[in-house]
């Protein structure tokens, strides 16, 4: 159960530190979803940008079977890295964006 709280804390960290960086442009705010009780987390754009309406998933993870599931990153940031040098075994991450028969070659877990 520690190791599961501690990839919590991991992916709060990281939402949090991207939750900061709001966009140039329009009427947009930053949300940061955490869902702990099922382990879903997710950092996303919502507002408005003049008339037209933006919203957007920028990252999504979640926590399945004690590793981390990358199911999405809009980001510049390598999040698996980024996950990497904070102690996270590459056994405990994975690409869950690259198709499952990809996933072998990332040099993360496959599933």
């Amino acid at each position: 159960m520690a190791k599961i709280e501690q990839y919590q804390n991991y992916i709060k960290s990281i939402l949090k530190e991207h939750a900061m960086h709001k966009p140039a442009y329009g009427e947009v705010e930053v949300e940061i979803i955490f869902d702990t009780e099922h382990n879903h987390y997710q950092l996303v754009h919502t507002g408005w940008n003049y008339d037209r309406r933006m919203y957007g998933c920028l990252i999504h993870m979640d926590i399945k079977n004690d590793k981390i599931w990358i199911q999405y990153n809009g980001t510049e940031i390598d999040l698996a890295e980024k996950l990497v040098s904070l102690g996270v075994p590459k056994s405990d991450i994975v690409l869950a964006f690259h198709a499952p028969y990809k996933r072998q070659y990332t040099g993360f877990a496959v599933d």
